[in-house]
């Protein structure tokens, strides 16, 4: 609030009183300077809430915002960031897009690109071994195991069981008790839907879907 503002609120007396030089046009320039960085960081409060505009130390807090929590490692005051800060923006960028397609491959794979840069996820379910779905890691992100475990833990349906296995490496059988079980094929993992890549709703570029009608892998 400028001076001449802060003047006009206080009786009449006191503007007659609150000339240049006196003790009280004085302090009305100090509550003026105190005011200032206040009313800057009010005037431009959207940056704060913007994925690409927020400083960097409020990224986190901004991935938490849009549920992207479990893309965080478990606080620690000494612990590093698991991406970079550009990562986690865009990630914020896109957070109510990857919530609308949460529990479904699409969303899955979306999300992993979005948090490693890497395309090239496979996302396999074994015709033996149904509600079991085969993570493969391209070997951009062989380093980024950690997280993409984490993302696939958060992302997949909660009656689905996971492999998150670099490319290449052979799935693990599941312990049998018994005689082998005849193989059956169960419900298959539904086909990702066409989307062609459309202007990202921030920097990084995603595949945008836009569905002529219902989908089956969009979620109810």
């Amino acid at each position: 609030m400028r001076r001449a503002a802060i003047e006009r609120l206080l009786p009449a007396a006191y503007q007659r009183a609150a000339v240049d030089g006196s003790v009280l046009g004085a302090l009305l320039e100090v509550m003026e300077a105190l005011h200032a960085p206040d009313e800057a960081v009010l005037a431009d409060v959207d940056a704060l809430f913007a994925a690409y505009r927020a400083p960097d130390a409020l990224v986190a807090y901004l991935t938490r915002w849009v549920a992207m929590d479990h893309v965080l490692a478990p606080p620690r005051p000494d612990a590093p960031l698991p991406l970079p800060v550009g990562r986690l923006r865009d990630l914020v960028a896109h957070g109510a897009h990857l919530a609308r397609w949460r529990g479904t491959p699409y969303g899955m794979r979306t999300a992993l690109e979005l948090a490693t840069g890497v395309t090239g996820f496979v996302l396999d379910e074994p015709a033996d071994r149904p509600f079991h779905l085969v993570v493969r890691v391209p070997p951009a992100a062989a380093g980024l195991l950690a997280v993409v475990t984490r993302i696939v833990e958060a992302e997949k349906p909660a009656a689905v069981t996971v492999e998150v296995l670099p490319a290449g490496d052979v799935p693990t059988d599941p312990p049998s008790s018994g005689p082998p079980a005849t193989p059956t094929t169960g419900p298959a993992t539904p086909a990702e839907p066409a989307a062609p890549t459309g202007p990202a709703v921030g920097r990084a570029t995603v595949p945008r879907h836009v569905p002529p009608g219902p989908s089956a892998e969009e979620p109810t």
